[in-house]
Parts: structure tokens; sequence; C-alpha cells
């Protein structure tokens, strides 16, 4: 699967996690790993203005939960980590190809 057919998959996703102004967190970490863990490719709000700052968060976020960035449009962040044994009830990979 390639990039363009994930950004299709996570166009119609809706962010699962909001990292705000606290930055990363223990338990920010944990939630995003459940959600990949579960769904393998979502979405993130990044709720700070400065682009810089962002574009930081979006690559500690990615380094810290072995994640790979996809897609990055203003606030909003798609990262993708496979699982070897995917659930086919929550993986998004699964649920949404057409």
């Amino acid at each position: 699967m390639d990039k363009k057919q994930l950004r299709a998959i996570g166009h119609r996703l809706k962010p699962v996690v909001t990292l705000g102004q606290k930055g990363i967190t223990d338990s920010l970490l944990a939630e995003i790993d459940r959600a990949l863990r579960d769904h393998e490719l979502i979405k993130l709000r990044l709720a700070v203005d400065d682009r810089d700052a962002r574009k930081e968060l979006e690559k500690s976020v990615c380094d810290s939960s072995g994640a790979e960035l996809i897609q990055s449009v203003g606030k909003i962040a798609l990262i993708l980590r496979r699982s070897p044994k995917p659930n086919p009830r929550t993986s998004n990979l699964i649920r949404l190809v057409e």
C-alpha cells in the first residue's frame, strides 16, 4: 500500500489524539501507542500555533512511537505503524480499504 492510498484512507478519519501546549507526556504516548496498536493508521491534532514547533512534535511522536509520518497538513498529522497481527475489526487499513 503506497502513501497515496494511505492518505485516501486517512482522509476519512477523525483525529483520535490531540497534542496540546504541554507537549509529549507519558500518558499521551501511551494513548498514541494504544491507538496505533488498535488502528495502525491514525490522525493526530497538534494544537500548537508555531509551524516549527508542530514539525518538532510530529518528529518526536514518530520517533517515540516507532510510527511513520504519512502526511502533515496544517495542524493535522497522519501517522502509521503497522501491526504484526492486525485486528480486522479495528484496523483502519483493513476496514476502510475499498
